[in-house]
Parts: structure tokens; C-alpha cells; sequence
């Protein structure tokens, strides 16, 4: 199926009626900002509302918001990420899409420069590692791709991978007062359970990176979780006992991955791993259960590689280097 990305009128419209939130705007002004008729003003305010959005009409007056609405088009975005940073600087929305990386993978350079972040309010095809689905429930959580054009090797992609997730981990703390953890390469944890995962696609040749597609997802207002992923899976919601802002979550996130993917740049890898062990409870020391494309096993986790793989120790002193697979905590060795 094919989705079409938010056409910029319907941005502006919301953003007309967000900028004006404590009065009523008459529909023939809507219709003049936009550059639309008032017939399509009407169309396109219940359109809104089918999607959530509470939207007053007042006979003969015009419309107001009865809330901010809590969405993710580029006209509010925008209004929260700095204007000489470079990711966010273009943001290309969708109410619906398949998945948010596909959109990315599938855009050329002219049409996508380094920075672009491409949103999504729902998913019908999100997906995660190792070929898992992403649950993407309506105006819950983010579900964004990030498209950078880094002058970088393919080598530097795991590192690229865990600035990703470090972002994560400080715009999750700084927005909600919570305390996360990561887990390697990707995954960002509350008491234990994943509330953000990323999913880093490239296009590369043998000694140069094109593109890389941070496609990061993060549960924020999810009220439950379905079945079959309670008790691994939670959502910022769920474990702060209240809802927050999506907007100032995403807008934060973009503002750490600007901040974190400078560091990588200017200061190499190192300065990444660094960080990256003093915030993972995972990077030391750690039981593990490790999964792989061709084994099962248990280890300990001893930090980092320069390169961003993970050192296990397995049971009989063996060391080893984890570049692709999963790992899960365990109470013992012997788990």
C-alpha cells in the first residue's frame, strides 16, 4: 500500500490553530493562511478529528483547539530544534506509513539531505532487528528515521549505532526524570524493559558510507503493551505513572543525536565508547544469554572494542568479539 506524506496546507492548518490555541479562528481565515477554500478547511478539520485531534467549531465563528494537540508535523517540530542545526532541518511526515526506514532507504540525496528525519504517527509495517515487527500504535510513540551522509567508512556503522543510542538514553532522562539503561547494541531500558529500540540501515561501498538510516523508535504513551511482549516491553508512560510530551521527546532527541553524532565526528569512536560504558549496565560485567545467526550461549560481558563490538568472556575464560546478535541478562551463568 502507498502513503502519502502530510500535505504542507494540512501542516500549516494545525499549526494556525496551535499558534492561536485561546481564540477562535475564523474559517475564512484558515482558508487565506493555508491557501485553501473553506470547504477543504471543513474536509480537512474533520479529517483532524478522526484523527484525534479535539477541534471546537463555532457556528458562524470558526474553529479552536479544545488542546494542544500532542503531533509530530514539521511546523511544530520545528519551532523546538535550532535553526543552525542540521538534523531536523528538514522533516517529512506521514499520519500512516509503512515503515519510516523503508521511506528513507527509498530517497535520493537531492530529496533527503544529511539531517532529514522522516516521522510517522502510526506504522503498519514498523520493524525492529533480526527481522521483528515494531508495535507503532497511533499517537502513542515516535517512530522516526534519521538520514545521515556521514564522511565515515562502513566500519564506523556500530558506532553510529550505539551514538543512536545514547541519544536516546539522555533525551529519555532529560524529558522524563527516569532512569534508563542500554543495552548493546540498541536497545533502551526502563526496570528492565525496552521502551526504544533502533534499527541502522546503510548504503555503503567497500571504503565509504552513502547513507545511514537511524530508524529509532520509542514508546511513550503506550497505555499497555500487547500480550505477547508484556514483561520485556514497557513505554515511558507506563513506568512514569503519567503522559508525556511527544514533541518535547522528539524534540530533545533530535537536539542529543545533533549533539552526540558532533562528538563522533570530531572526536572519534573513543570519546562514543566512553560515554557509552558509563551509562550501560550492560558494557561490564554483566551475565548474559547471547544469541547469534548460528549460536546460543552464555557469557559476561568485559566492555567495548574500538570498533563497538562487545567483549564477552564465556564460562570457560574465552574471550570473544560480538559484532551482530542480541544479548539478554541473566541471574547467573548457569540461567
Amino acid at each position: 500500500m502507498a502513503y502519502s506524506s502530510t500535505d504542507h496546507r494540512l501542516d500549516r492548518l494545525i499549526y494556525v490553530l496551535a499558534k492561536n490555541a485561546t481564540v477562535v479562528v475564523p474559517g475564512t481565515k484558515i482558508a487565506s493562511e493555508i491557501g485553501v477554500s473553506r470547504s477543504t478547511v471543513w474536509e480537512w478539520i474533520e479529517r483532524l478529528r478522526r484523527l484525534g485531534l479535539r477541534i471546537r467549531g463555532h457556528p458562524r465563528r470558526g474553529y479552536q483547539l479544545a488542546a494542544l494537540p500532542d503531533i509530530l508535523v514539521p511546523s511544530l517540530v520545528r519551532q523546538q530544534v535550532p535553526p543552525q542545526q542540521e538534523i531536523g532541518r528538514k522533516i517529512i511526515h506521514y499520519f500512516c506509513a509503512g515503515s519510516t526506514n523503508d521511506v528513507a532507504l527509498e530517497l535520493r540525496p537531492d530529496e533527503a539531505p544529511h539531517g532529514t528525519v522522516i516521522l510517522a504517527e502510526e506504522q503498519t509495517a514498523g520493524r525492529g532487528r533480526m527481522g521483528r515487527t515494531w508495535h507503532s500504535e497511533r499517537g502513542s510513540g515516535i517512530y522516526s528515521s534519521t538520514i545521515l551522509r556521514p564522511r565515515l567508512s562502513p566500519a564506523a556503522a556500530p558506532l553510529l549505532t550505539l551514538m543512536a543510542g545514547l541519544a536516546v538514553h539522555e533525551a529519555v532522562g532529560a524529558t522524563t526524570g527516569l532512569a534508563a539503561d542500554i543495552r548493546w547494541p540498541n536497545d533502551v531500558l526502563i526496570n528492565g524493559r525496552k521502551v526504544s529500540g533502533i534499527l541502522t540501515e546503510m548504503r555503503a561501498e567497500l571504503d565509504r558510507l552513502h547513507s545511514v538510516v537511524l530508524g529509532i523508535g520509542i514508546n511513550v504513551n503506550h497505555r499497555r503493551m500487547p500480550a505477547e511482549l508484556k514483561g520485556i516491553a514497557s513505554s515511558l508512560a507506563l513506568e512514569g505513572g503519567k503522559q508525556y510530551s511527544r514533541l518535547q521527546v522528539l524534540a530533545t532527541l533530535l537536539r542529543e543525536l545533533e549533539r552526540h553524532y558532533n562528538l563522533l565526528v570530531e572526536k572519534g569512536g573513543p570519546a562514543i565508547i566512553e560515554r557509552w560504558m558509563a551509562r550501560s549496565s550492560y558494557a561490564q560485567d554483566k551475565p548474559l544469554r547471547v544469541r547469534t545467526a548460528v549460536a546460543e550461549f552464555v557469557a559476561t560481558s568485559n566492555g567495548l572494542h574500538p570498533s563497538g563490538a562487545l567483549r564477552v568472556r564465556r564460562e570457560n575464560g574465552q574471550e570473544e568479539l560480538l559484532f551482530a546478535g542480541e544479548v539478554v541478562e541473566v541471574k547467573s551463568l548457569k540461567g
